[in-house]
């Protein structure tokens, strides 16, 4: 996708569009071993010994409030929960299931519940994760082919719980599926499995991940740009999705600042995953990063939320955003001079100033390049310093002829 490209967004996206910063939540069984989400498939451990781990599963340091309230002071404005990973185990008392957080464990609570409740209380956008595999059905390994009636049973399974969950609950914003490899939307009936949610949630958001395109792109781990709604969804860790307690290797704050600018930069979101412990605590770790995100949002916020690309770039500063008549350079590589130069401004700059230090800034502009001065020595703020312009009119861009000339 080139830079400043829009794209048409219909009027039920447009809240999610304009938050840009999500917080996702993997959290289930395999917090107890604390070796990642994959565990159970990784360690090829039998249904039947996994399950017991639902023995061991009353996390009384669960808070539902506490990671709302986490989630608010990061400056993220929405939430996914995983209601059931590729387990199996669900946090919420399915009918079809005895594999549930109610039946199976100590616990006997409704986290989902619990969780939504939260949510709604601070007036947080509510998402669920739902995977559409199980790896305790054997159909699911056999495949429509092979088993067909067993298939059917298990996309009934399926089908039973999305309604429960978006029956239960109120309204929700957000449907994030997962685990519909190898199969296609044909075998699990996405079609008619996602009409029935919008009979019932008919202002949801549905993500690309049940075989059908629907509302978003979900590009994982990394950031790819497209030319409809996205949204890049990231661990805070290396690489587990789920609690790793060997998994010490952080993004820092700068990194996570950056990897959300990047984003926003290419009319994306990023929904950045936390894992918390078997106990329902989330690392004092990750919330110091959380919250550290959250402050430098507070000053820096309006570059961030409802922004996205601008049709020029600064590539050898950093990123840019493009809200209204506004442009935000964000300057990642700060010069240690006085003096910066923006290229490819086709719109007369009417103002120039520093959102960390709100300082105005003077500024000159000469045909397409403008230079703004009287910048410190030492970046104002070392995560990222943002200098927002105010242009006559929408940003418009020309195109490069220094060649020319």
């Amino acid at each position: 996708m080139s830079f400043g490209v829009k794209f048409e967004v219909p009027e039920r996206l447009r809240w999610w569009v304009e938050a840009r910063f999500g917080m996702f939540i993997h959290w289930g069984l395999y917090a107890i071993p604390a070796r990642g989400e994959w565990v159970m498939f990784f360690e090829r451990i039998p249904k039947s010994e996994y399950a017991k781990l639902a023995r061991r599963f009353n996390p009384r340091r669960f808070d539902a409030d506490e990671w709302v309230t986490l989630a608010k002071e990061a400056g993220m404005r929405y939430m996914v929960l995983t209601t059931r990973h590729h387990d199996g185990f669900c946090l919420w008392d399915s009918q079809v299931s005895d594999f549930t957080s109610v039946k199976a464990t100590p616990a006997k609570r409704d986290f989902i519940a619990e969780y939504v409740e939260a949510c709604r209380r601070a007036g947080m956008r509510i998402g669920f994760y739902y995977s559409l595999l199980d790896w305790r059905w054997p159909e699911y390994w056999d495949g429509p082919a092979k088993n067909p009636e067993g298939w059917a049973r298990l996309r009934d399974y399926v089908h039973a719980q999305v309604r429960e969950l978006m029956t239960n609950y109120g309204k929700i914003d957000i449907l994030w599926y997962d685990g519909a490899w190898p199969y296609k939307a044909e075998d699990w009936q996405s079609e008619r499995l996602n009409a029935m949610v919008r009979s019932l949630q008919p202002n949801i958001i549905i993500n690309n991940r049940s075989g059908l395109p629907e509302d978003f792109e979900t590009p994982e781990q990394h950031i790819r740009y497209h030319e409809r709604p996205w949204e890049s969804c990231m661990t805070i860790d290396e690489s587990w999705w789920g609690y790793h307690a060997g998994d010490r290797h952080l993004k820092s704050t700068l990194e996570i600042v950056r990897l959300l600018v990047r984003c926003v930069a290419g009319n994306g979101n990023l929904l950045l995953n936390v894992g918390p412990r078997a106990d329902g605590s989330i690392p004092e770790a990750y919330k110091r990063r959380l919250r550290a995100v959250g402050e430098w949002l507070k000053r820096n916020g309006e570059s961030i939320y409802g922004a996205g690309a601008a049709p020029f770039r600064a590539a050898h500063l950093g990123h840019v955003t493009a809200k209204g008549n506004k442009v935000y350079v964000h300057v990642f590589y700060w010069p240690g001079k006085s003096e910066i130069c923006i290229a490819g401004i086709k719109n007369r700059v009417t103002g120039a100033r520093m959102l960390a230090a709100d300082k105005t800034l003077p500024s000159e502009q000469r045909e397409d390049r403008l230079f703004i001065k009287g910048l410190p020595k030492r970046p104002p703020d070392p995560i990222d310093t943002v200098i927002a312009l105010e242009l006559e009119g929408e940003p418009e861009t020309t195109p490069p002829s220094f060649w020319t000339k």
